[in-house]
């Protein structure tokens, strides 16, 4: 325990931070890269063999495993596999293992929860709980790769929560899961997903991380995207766009903007037309891409999905107006696919009397 009496998060300290851990405890500063590696591999302390028996009985003293336990695991016909993770507290949260032609993906959480109340997704139902801590963003890929046997060699930043409202912690976690004597995972596999946070985006071009930011528009017009995502009322369509297009040309780096497709509300040939136009008003000359998602639905929500056929037919129309865009591969359409319903269904049962 520290000198508040709290017990240490060892897996969201750097390897430098544990350097000097280590040499506090009267180790040599070798020992860091050692436990780092260990805890990487989501080894315990006290499964740690090459240290010595009183580092680890210390270290077993002064620290909490924050590894993810696995709670519940669905697995689709397509070799899908969602997770519902139970934390050290006993909040859950949920990943989502994917495989593609280029290697393993892991969507992941970033909050118990969500505040930000898009009217399209059940991870923001009951609002949000807690931010994650770094441990527990990287312990959802050491659980997953724990598990399923197989190495993960991308993140998605899209599950549970909004990651530019647990900023630090985030930006923590991106340091911790690239470093090389971890997971070592490249910046340019990793997407970050925010619904437009602009004092966010704003931060996160001055970072110097080479990862891609995917922007969830999912509307054109202040007014229709104000009725689906509350954000848009403090950071309206101009100032996110506005913000996008300073993020490319300070670092260069593609945008993905998010559009997710609602029946009969954002997906005629009208708002196709509409979505071009916006984008080439304020991203002209930028390489962007547009990613449509036919709307997973939930059943306390209104929302529909259009066909497949329609998805298509939408992002061939973009393409035809110079916009480049695909309809997403909807990967484990059998499980509780859309972030938040394995959640909250754990939750409702647990709510239940016995």
């Amino acid at each position: 325990m520290n000198e508040n009496g709290q017990t240490m998060d060892l897996m969201s300290l750097l390897p430098e931070e544990l350097e000097a851990l280590c040499a506090s405890l009267g180790q040599p500063r070798y020992r860091a890269k050692q436990i780092f590696t260990f805890l990487s591999r989501g080894v315990w302390v006290d499964e740690m063999s090459s240290l010595p028996k009183d580092l680890r009985a210390k270290l077993s003293q002064i620290a909490e495993n924050r590894l993810p336990t696995v709670e519940e695991k669905q697995i689709s016909s397509d070799g899908t596999v969602k997770y519902l993770f139970r934390l050290l507290d006993g909040e859950c949260i949920e990943s989502v293992f994917m495989r593609y032609e280029h290697g393993n993906t892991l969507c992941i959480s970033s909050e118990v929860g969500c505040p930000m109340g898009c009217t399209f997704c059940a991870s923001t139902l009951g609002g949000k709980v807690r931010d994650l801590l770094p441990s527990e963003m990287l312990g959802q890929i050491i659980a997953a790769e724990k598990d399923m046997g197989e190495r993960i060699s991308g993140v998605v930043m899209m599950g549970i929560g909004e990651p530019l409202d647990n900023y630090d912690n985030v930006i923590r976690f991106l340091q911790l899961v690239n470093h090389k004597d971890g997971l070592c995972i490249g910046y340019r596999h990793i997407s970050l997903s925010t619904c437009g946070l602009v004092p966010g985006i704003e931060k996160l071009a001055n970072e110097d991380l080479p990862i891609t930011l995917s922007i969830s528009l999912h509307a054109v017009t202040d007014e229709k995207r104000s009725a689906i995502m509350p954000v848009n009322r403090r950071y309206g369509i101009d100032a996110l766009l506005s913000a996008c297009a300073a993020y490319y040309r300070k670092t260069g780096r593609r945008i993905s903007f998010e559009y997710t497709l609602l029946h009969g509300e954002n997906d005629t040939d009208e708002d196709a037309a509409a979505l071009a136009r916006l984008l080439h008003r304020y991203m002209r000359g930028m390489p962007i891409h547009v990613n449509l998602i036919r709307v997973n639905e939930v059943k306390e929500r209104t929302h529909r999905a259009g066909t497949r056929q329609s998805a298509h037919r939408f992002a061939e129309l973009l393409g035809t107006m110079g916009v480049n865009a695909t309809v997403r591969r909807r990967l484990g359409s059998d499980v509780d696919a859309a972030c938040g319903q394995l959640r909250r269904a754990r939750a409702k049962k647990e709510e239940r009397p016995s």
